[in-house]
């Protein structure tokens, strides 16, 4: 009888053959920091407007909780006394 060992399925990497773990462009201490181009700075306008809609998708999650605390704090009142 003979045992059939299973080959291990490669992982292949699609955007560029690297793992998640790739550290190669991390300037080490003492080495310059690769040149390039800066990102660009966004305006507080740009800011502003991220942090109203970031609060527009929370505020329907955080009103529940609200409200899921307060019922169980009035349950709780009410079983103590």
């Amino acid at each position: 009888m003979s045992k059939k060992k299973k080959k291990k399925q490669k992982v292949v990497y699609y955007d560029d053959n690297s793992t998640i773990a790739d550290m190669s462009n991390v300037p080490r201490a003492g080495q310059k920091k690769p040149s390039g181009d800066p990102p660009p700075r966004s305006t507080f306008k740009e800011k502003w407007k991220t942090y109203i809609s970031a609060v527009k998708m929370m505020l329907l999650p955080m009103c529940v909780v609200l409200f899921v605390l307060a019922v169980l704090f009035l349950i709780l009142m009410l079983l103590a006394n």
